[in-house]
C-alpha cells in the first residue's frame, strides 16, 4: 500500500483489531450493493471511504425529488439522472482509489448470480421483499456473506447471512419464502436518520465480514426503534426445513 494510502487510512490503520492487515483487505475486496437509496446511500459512502477496492452498484431507478431527504449520496442537481450514475460521481469525488462500476438495469438471475459470486460481500440495500428473498437464495447459493437490510417509519432492522458459518440461518429461515409482506416508505413514511443509520451499520458490518474483525454477527437479528431510542438483538434459530438453507448445500 502506498504512503498517500496509509496517511489516508491512518485512523483505522491504528485500531489494534484492524491494522494493516484489515485494510490490506479492504483495499483488496469487491463489495456489491443492490439499491442506491436511502439504504445504499450512506453505504456505499462510508465503503468508498473506508477504502474498499471495488464497488459494484446495482440500480435500475432514477434520482426524485422525493428522493433527497434520505437518499444522501444524490443532490438536487441528480434529480432525473440514473442513480447508479448519480452515486458514481459522489464516491469518485469521495475517494478516486476506489472503482465504482455500475449497471443500471434489473439483472437478470443468471447474471446477478455471476456478480455475487465474484463478489467478496452483498449488501442488499433495496425496498421489497421479493427482491431480498432472491438475493438471499443466490447468496447461500454461491456462499456469499450478505448484510440485508430495511427500514420503514421509525424501524429498522438488519440480519447478517454468512453461508459460510456452520449451521447459521438465512433471511428464508426469519420470515420464511414471501413471508415479509412489508409497505413501502411512499406508502407509510420512513424518517430519514433512521434508514441512514440502518445503511451505516450495513457498511460497518460488511468492513468487519470483509477483514475478518469482530465476533461472529451471522444469525442475529438487530432491531433499532428510532422513535424510542432503543436496540435490540435477537438470535434467529435455523429452519432445518427452510426451502432455502435447510439441506445446507452450496454451490461449488
Amino acid at each position: 500500500m502506498q504512503d498517500d494510502l496509509l496517511l489516508r487510512y491512518s485512523r483505522q490503520v491504528m485500531l489494534p483489531e484492524f491494522d494493516y492487515d484489515g485494510q490490506q483487505a479492504l483495499v483488496s475486496s469487491k463489495a456489491l450493493i443492490l439499491g442506491l437509496g436511502g439504504l445504499g446511500s450512506p453505504a456505499a459512502l462510508y465503503l468508498a471511504a473506508a477504502g474498499v477496492g471495488e464497488l459494484w452498484l446495482v440500480d435500475d431507478d432514477k434520482v426524485e425529488l422525493s428522493n433527497l431527504q434520505r437518499q444522501i449520496i444524490h443532490s438536487e442537481t441528480s434529480v432525473g439522472q440514473d442513480k447508479v450514475a448519480s452515486a458514481k460521481e459522489s464516491l469518485l469525488r469521495l475517494n478516486q482509489h476506489t472503482a465504482v462500476h455500475t449497471w443500471n438495469q434489473r439483472l437478470p438471475e443468471d447474471s446477478l448470480t455471476e456478480l455475487i459470486m465474484k463478489a467478496d460481500v452483498v449488501l442488499d440495500c433495496t425496498d421489497n421483499f421479493s427482491s431480498r428473498f432472491l438475493t438471499n437464495r443466490l447468496c447461500m447459493k454461491t456462499g456469499t456473506p450478505l448484510v440485508s437490510a430495511a427500514a420503514i417509519r421509525w424501524e429498522g432492522q438488519m440480519l447478517i447471512v454468512n453461508p459460510r458459518s456452520e449451521n447459521m440461518p438465512c433471511y428464508a429461515c426469519l420470515y420464511g419464502e414471501g413471508g415479509d409482506q412489508s409497505q413501502s416508505c411512499s406508502e407509510t413514511g420512513i424518517m430519514s436518520p433512521v434508514v441512514g443509520m440502518m445503511g451505516v451499520w450495513q457498511a460497518l458490518e460488511a468492513i468487519k465480514l470483509l477483514s475478518g474483525v469482530g465476533p461472529e454477527m451471522a444469525g442475529l437479528l438487530s432491531v433499532f426503534d428510532g422513535l424510542r431510542g432503543q436496540w435490540r438483538q435477537l438470535k434467529v434459530p435455523k429452519n432445518p426445513n427452510c426451502e432455502c438453507c435447510g439441506n445446507n448445500e452450496l454451490a461449488e
